[in-house]
């Protein structure tokens, strides 16, 4: 998602800052979950979350002290609701590392992940601001909402791409949303620009989640740190899938709809061949474009800068990333 040399280092200093506030919030009396809420945070994320809040606050000239901790309660939220995934997709690998459920266990993950999210919670509190409160109170009601909403459509192939859109708005675009939103409400953003911030983070998670699954048939498994068609074998019916049987023969969507239903890897190689020549994965990736130049535009709210440039690039790299 970097490079780091055109967005990371225009906010250097207050990136230092939050990777210093996340250290000092993840003290624990309870050694094992201090090691692994370390672990976790540590293993190789690109903070891109609570990167968007310091772009966002520079962008408006807001210099608050709040930003560092604001930024720093997305990314526990985050991180919570990864350890959370984990365990419910049984996953053993992310980021090219070994989970925390899989090197602690499941109930320790589980419970770190708990402890992830009161402590971003205590973060609001210290920030004191009621608005920002209510956002992140509805955000992780939303996410869960998501997941849930996941967890249900799991090895079912009758999903249609609106259905579809709905989880990944709610599981991945809610906290982009929320990230950019209470930026602009930090930064004393008019109430049109509050709006056109949380369209940005919306639109923008938008793009994110459909490269990524547009990666899961197509990405490099080194550089993404996981196994191309996870997706498959974990029995999700992503929007690859979605379009292929909408758009394929009657015989090439029964076998994915199959393939949807039993999950594993049997039928990689056959549906890969589907997706391919019906044009799935472009479709994919012409809607991922379409979120990133929607994101793009919301941004005209906001006074010409490079830290508008910064964002403007950050929908643009979304999309043409490779893990």
């Amino acid at each position: 998602m970097q490079p780091k040399s055109s967005i990371h280092d225009i906010v250097a200093d207050d990136f230092s800052a939050l990777n210093q506030n996340i250290i000092d919030q993840l003290h624990s009396r309870v050694p094992l979950v201090e090691n692994i809420a370390e672990y976790v945070v540590e293993s190789g994320g690109k903070r891109m979350r609570p990167l968007l809040v310091l772009l966002v606050c520079k962008a408006f000239d807001c210099l608050k002290e709040e930003r560092i901790p604001l930024a720093a309660l997305v990314e526990f939220i985050h991180t919570a609701t990864l350890l959370h995934d984990d365990v419910v997709d049984e996953s053993d690998m992310r980021r090219g590392n070994e989970t925390a459920n899989n090197k602690w266990g499941n109930p320790a993950s589980v419970l770190v992940g708990d402890f992830l999210y009161t402590r971003a919670f205590e973060l609001m509190v210290q920030i004191g601001d009621m608005e920002i409160l209510k956002i992140y109170a509805n955000a992780t009601n939303v996410i869960s909402e998501g997941e849930a909403l996941q967890l249900t459509n799991v090895r079912n192939p009758k999903i249609s791409e609106e259905q579809y859109m709905t989880v990944i708005k709610a599981k991945t675009a809610m906290l982009f949303e929320a990230a950019t939103e209470s930026a602009a409400i930090l930064s004393g953003a008019t109430a049109e620009q509050r709006q056109h911030l949380a369209d940005y983070g919306n639109y923008l998670g938008l793009a994110f989640q459909l490269q990524d699954d547009l990666l899961d048939y197509e990405g490099d498994a080194k550089a993404m740190g996981k196994n191309v068609g996870d997706d498959l074998a974990e029995g999700k019916p992503t929007l690859p899938l979605i379009q292929a049987m909408a758009v394929g023969t009657d015989e090439e969507a029964k076998l994915i709809r199959t393939a949807i239903r039993k999950g594993g890897l049997e039928h990689l190689n056959d549906v890969l061949a589907i997706i391919n020549r019906t044009g799935a994965l472009e479709y994919t990736r012409e809607k991922a474009y379409e979120m990133a130049d929607k994101a793009k535009t919301a941004l005209d709210c906001l006074p010409d800068s490079i830290y508008k440039e910064r964002l403007a690039l950050f929908a643009d790299l979304a999309v043409k990333r490779s893990a």
